[in-house]
């Protein structure tokens, strides 16, 4: 197991986010790094257990509590203005690119779930910085949202647009691990706070990917739970029939719930990274 690192990352606007490091021991030369995005309400040190396995593989790792989210600042699930996380991460990426990836020449990978999925394809979308792969976890590019309760959302966003409510999610539905479920109700960093103005950052970004979806050019792992109670599989399903097969590789797992990593039986979730991932970044002989 790696020594995890925890620092403070001052973004342009002066608020800090946490930001955390899995080095490879011994110095190993890493095959590349990869950057963590995380979702809704949750927070960074929920991907111990992914980072962990990526270590073992070869990869460095990054990730960052997201602004309104966990141990970073910034209120619970709100936005300065619209695009704020996708700023927050092309700084945090211009910072792990110069400082981790360059250094060591290699490969920098980032990977999104949830929401985190919708803010790292919207990133590779507006081509805002370069990356050289990209890995989505059940992102969130369709919400499921109806009409009348964006009406609702709508005028919330233009009366009180960080007004903070219940994002309804019901926790039983991530995984079907008990443990996972009853660990994720405990988290003291865990929230269902969500604003009108992230709400329809969400629902309005998620098409946007999907129209882009047969232009799509960055190499890219799709994988997403069949049976997602969170946000709505159909997203992903039209991603995956849209987008180039010499570009995208798309895996279902039928059976799964929302965090398909933290399942009763990750396994296959994890076979199927690491096989893309020794494609894209093959080890050293």
């Amino acid at each position: 197991m790696s020594d995890t690192t925890q620092a403070p990352f001052t973004l342009r606007d002066g608020l800090n986010l946490a930001i955390y490091d899995w080095p490879l021991s011994m110095r190993r030369r890493p095959r590349a790094v990869v950057l963590i995005v995380h979702g809704l309400g949750e927070h960074a040190w929920r991907y111990d257990a992914v980072a962990n396995r990526l270590n073992d593989w070869g990869f460095l790792v990054r990730s960052y509590d997201q602004r309104g989210h966990g141990e970073s600042g910034g209120g619970r699930g709100a936005l300065p203005y619209d695009d704020a996380l996708l700023d927050d991460l092309a700084e945090v990426l211009d910072d792990t690119r110069r400082h981790i990836a360059e250094p060591w020449s290699c490969p920098l990978i980032l990977m999104g779930h949830s929401m985190g999925g919708l803010v790292a394809s919207t990133f590779v979308q507006r081509a805002m910085a370069p990356v050289d792969g990209l890995v989505l976890s059940s992102p969130a590019l369709a919400t499921g949202i109806g009409a009348l309760m964006l009406k609702v959302i709508g005028l919330l966003y233009r009366f009180a647009p960080n007004l903070a409510l219940s994002n309804g999610l019901d926790a039983s539905k991530i995984s079907h691990s008990a443990a996972t479920v009853e660990a994720y109700k405990k988290d003291r960093l865990v929230h269902d706070r969500i604003t009108a103005r992230l709400a329809l950052f969400i629902d309005g970004n998620g098409p946007k990917v999907l129209a882009a979806a047969p232009r799509w050019k960055v190499p890219t792992l799709l994988m997403y739970a069949g049976d997602d109670k969170l946000v709505a599989p159909a997203g992903s399903r039209s991603f995956a029939s849209a987008a180039p097969a010499s570009h995208v590789t798309s895996k279902c797992f039928p059976e799964l719930y929302h965090e398909i990593f933290n399942e009763a039986d990750p396994s296959p979730v994890y076979a199927a990274l690491q096989e893309w991932l020794d494609q894209q970044a093959p080890a050293a002989a």
